[in-house]
């Protein structure tokens, strides 16, 4: 199906002619929906498109009205909020080729200069994206209001309810127009989700493009090897030795193991950095783009790029820790084999992994055999689930807990009778 197909204004089906060669299976669905100011609920996994599918939709109702803020993006992310903004500006631009109304998309996340925000708010941006915290901080603390708004998308909302932002996006659609359009887009779609979405969705549409999970995994070779805790990060620097690619994610579990990894991948000779949520936001961009442009080989990272964040050609996924959630997993995975590419997932497991490794075959629906590594014996034992502290250790504990004043912790004194 050709772009001329979605009922887009010329100039814009032009700009996406040069950019692509036909619209994506949930970009059909959902801009037709969209541009009627239907109410969506969309399941699309990562690299369908989707991105597009909503963002298509924005920029036609940000060319009617050039003069307004027309549309907001909520996003989990601050490296997803980035990305969309991109993905928007680059249409945008091709747009303004043929168009002389510039579309202008702003982002609003945290860990940016907040009263720097509020200027570019004054200019009147036609499309915001936005993570919930930092536009709720403004529009409560700072009395910004979107009077013209007339669509919201949520955007990755699975993991918005997930990662604990979903009373900030109630908060937040209750301080919104209560006239206009919500477009929900989400990998998957709970019923806890389900029930807390009913109270803002008005008749929605429900779109659900293929998944294309099962052709993403056959384009991953995954392999899966029991290790000892303690010899993750030897195991790690030597399996990036042996795939010696330019660009490898590594998934940690911390923020504190992020940094303690990528410090000893430094010390082994392997260019590395560390993301995660503890960084301020230009440092986290800055290490980001030199991890795209290749300059950093091995991205120690938390689960904030587990979903969304689009990195061309990664052939290499590591696990250092298995994620507590199975769905986490595939995300993580996922961020390889992408565009058609073939891609590599490594997970380093050791004995306290185990629960979570069933979780995932349970989720996946597969066998993922555990192996060993050569040069890397198995010597930790499984645990028995037994305590190894003596009985009469924890009394003395349950004892000690029980007093109350430091006199209780002297002993008795010493050559003296009671008297």
């Amino acid at each position: 199906m050709p772009f001329s197909s979605l009922r887009l204004r010329p100039e814009m089906t032009a700009a996406l002619q040069r950019r692509f060669s036909a619209p994506t299976e949930i970009q059909t669905l959902s801009v037709p929906a969209a541009l009627g100011n239907q109410d969506i609920v969309a399941l699309a996994q990562t690299g369908s498109g989707k991105t597009l599918a909503f963002g298509l939709p924005l920029i036609e109702k940000a060319l009617n009205q050039p003069e307004l803020t027309s549309s907001i993006v909520l996003t989990p992310t601050r490296e997803l909020a980035g990305q969309i903004t991109h993905s928007i500006n680059a249409i945008a631009s091709d747009i303004a080729i043929e168009n002389e109304a510039g579309i202008t998309c702003l982002t609003l996340t945290g860990g940016c200069d907040i009263n720097e925000q509020l200027e570019q708010l004054h200019s009147m941006p036609n499309i915001v994206v936005a993570t919930p915290g930092r536009l709720l901080e403004l529009m409560t603390t700072h009395n910004i209001g979107f009077d013209t708004l007339q669509s919201i998308v949520l955007d990755e909302a699975d993991r918005m309810l997930d990662m604990g932002f979903w009373p900030d996006v109630s908060k937040l659609l209750t301080l919104l127009p209560s006239k206009r359009q919500v477009m929900m887009f989400s990998a998957t779609f709970s019923q806890e989700l389900e029930q807390k979405a009913q109270h803002f969705l008005f008749e929605p549409q429900r779109i659900q493009a293929q998944a294309i999970e099962d052709d993403v995994r056959e384009r991953i070779n995954e392999s899966l090897y029991l290790v000892n805790k303690g010899s993750k990060a030897n195991v790690l620097i030597a399996q990036l030795q042996l795939h010696k690619s330019k660009q490898t994610l590594v998934f940690v579990g911390a923020k504190d193991n992020a940094d303690a990894i990528c410090k000893k991948l430094n010390k082994a000779g392997i260019p590395s950095a560390a993301l995660h949520g503890n960084k301020d936001q230009s440092e986290r961009e800055d290490t980001l783009t030199k991890f795209k442009s290749g300059e950093i080989q091995a991205l120690v990272s938390t689960d904030l790029l587990a979903r969304g964040i689009h990195i061309e050609s990664l052939p290499l996924v590591i696990n250092f820790d298995l994620p507590s959630d199975p769905k986490t997993y595939t995300h993580r995975v996922g961020r390889t084999a992408r565009a058609g590419q073939n891609g590599t997932a490594i997970s380093l497991v050791c004995h306290g992994e185990t629960a979570y490794l069933e979780a995932i075959r349970t989720h996946t629906e597969r066998e993922l055999p555990l192996a060993e590594l050569e040069g890397f014996p198995v010597t930790d034992k499984p645990s028995t689930g037994n305590s190894k502290r003596a009985p009469r250790d924890k009394q003395a504990n349950r004892r000690t807990n029980k007093k109350t004043s430091i006199k209780q912790f002297r002993g008795k004194p010493r050559g003296k009778k009671p008297q």
